[in-house]
């Protein structure tokens, strides 16, 4: 007995593929001014499979905690995190300025509803790890979800 391919499924994953073709590519901003290039990149992430839960890791290297934020609306997990260098020397003049403004996100559909009251996040060593325990209900709103 050979098992039927989701066409659906696989469409869903080749919108993630281009998707991720799509935000890995090294776009470079200018501010409206001209000032400031905007780095807007989208991070590595896993999503895993466990018994009772599902657990996404992402790599946010050079983020600070509360830089980051995660919020999680209709099984969709969403993570932005965004910094600002300022300088205080004005008096110098950059030909190319690229460490002034960095901005990172990203969206992941979690496959079936979770226990929203129960996710949990953590950020250690530059990787974000989110733990989302598993449910069989559905029907909770988003909120969002403090980093320890």
């Amino acid at each position: 007995m050979s098992s039927r391919r989701n066409p659906f499924r696989d469409i869903e994953r080749m919108f993630e593929r281009m998707s991720r073709q799509f935000e890995d590519m090294p776009w470079n901003w200018q501010s409206e001014f001209g000032e400031q290039p905007l780095w807007s990149e989208s991070p590595s992430v896993d999503l895993a499979e466990r018994d009772e839960e599902y657990v996404v890791t992402v790599d946010l290297p050079g983020f600070d905690k509360d830089e980051i934020t995660v919020q999680l609306s209709d099984r969709t997990l969403q993570i932005k995190a965004e910094r600002s260098e300022e300088t205080d020397q004005r008096d110098e003049r950059f030909i190319r300025q690229e460490r002034s403004h960095r901005s990172v996100s990203r969206s992941i559909s979690i496959p079936e509803q979770v226990r929203e009251d129960d996710v949990s996040a953590s950020y250690n060593n530059g990787v974000l790890t989110v733990t989302l325990p598993k449910t069989g209900t559905d029907g909770e709103s988003g909120r969002r979800i403090d980093i320890e």
